[in-house]
């Protein structure tokens, strides 16, 4: 089973655990306030209260061993700087650390943070692109560099298969999963529309009208991907 550590239990990282929690996933969670440990406690594996500057406090958690440690500590920098750089020191392989700005991120970057989130300019960049495509409906940068992007298919795409779009070779973007409605017929004779996901679409897969598709690429390509069907051409 998959094992993350959350560490800070602010507002995005109850979040976190919270949802992690929900899907199944062993979650500890972390905070030097009891207050927040003790609200967080019915729906984690662990919640345990203790001060993540602490580097011995810290070792006794082998968050080494875990997938990933999640490290929502924004506002006082200099207390998210001192807790990264101790779960650096003691071998965690994986974090991804909320920052207050980009100073903040960039000194993460220097500790050997890999994963930096700025929740203020993830969520700005969603909505503006949501609002410059209807079809957008989903839009998350990764720090990879790299978006995941939900849209409603465009018009462009309609009864094409995977293989006439040449999403890959055109923009550098691949669809990773169609969502689509089936109708089905229950026992009682009853027209039944559900919603059905394609995750590993293939080259012979086609495009229908009112289709989601998952699309991943780096940001300019998608952007560029974007621009173009928000545009009615896609070559």
């Amino acid at each position: 089973m998959a094992r993350y550590a959350v560490i800070g239990l602010g507002r995005f990282g109850t979040t976190v655990a919270n949802i992690l929690a929900e899907s199944g996933i062993d979650v500890i969670a972390i905070d030097k306030k009891q207050d927040l440990v003790d609200e967080i406690a019915p729906n984690v594996t662990s919640a345990i209260c203790m001060d993540a500057t602490d580097e011995s406090a810290l070792r006794t958690q082998s968050l080494a061993e875990a997938d990933a440690v999640i490290l929502g500590i924004g506002r006082d920098i200099q207390e998210s700087i001192l807790c990264a750089a101790i779960l650096k020191k003691i071998g965690v392989g994986i974090i991804y650390a909320k920052v207050d700005n980009h100073l903040h991120g960039r000194i993460m970057e220097l500790i050997g943070v890999q994963h930096i989130l700025l929740p203020e300019e993830i969520v700005g960049t969603q909505l503006a692109k949501t609002l410059t495509s209807k079809d957008v409906l989903e839009y998350v940068s990764l720090s990879s560099g790299h978006v995941v992007m939900e849209m409603i298919a465009p018009k462009e795409f309609i009864g094409k298969n995977l293989q006439e779009l040449a999403l890959p070779s055109n923009y550098r973007v691949n669809i990773v999963a169609i969502k689509y409605d089936s109708l089905s017929v229950s026992e009682e004779g009853q027209n039944i529309m559900e919603m059905k996901f394609n995750d590993m679409p293939g080259a012979n897969d086609i495009v229908n009208e009112g289709d989601i598709l998952t699309l991943m690429g780096s940001k300019g390509n998608i952007d560029k991907l974007l621009y173009k069907t928000s545009h009615g051409r896609t070559k």
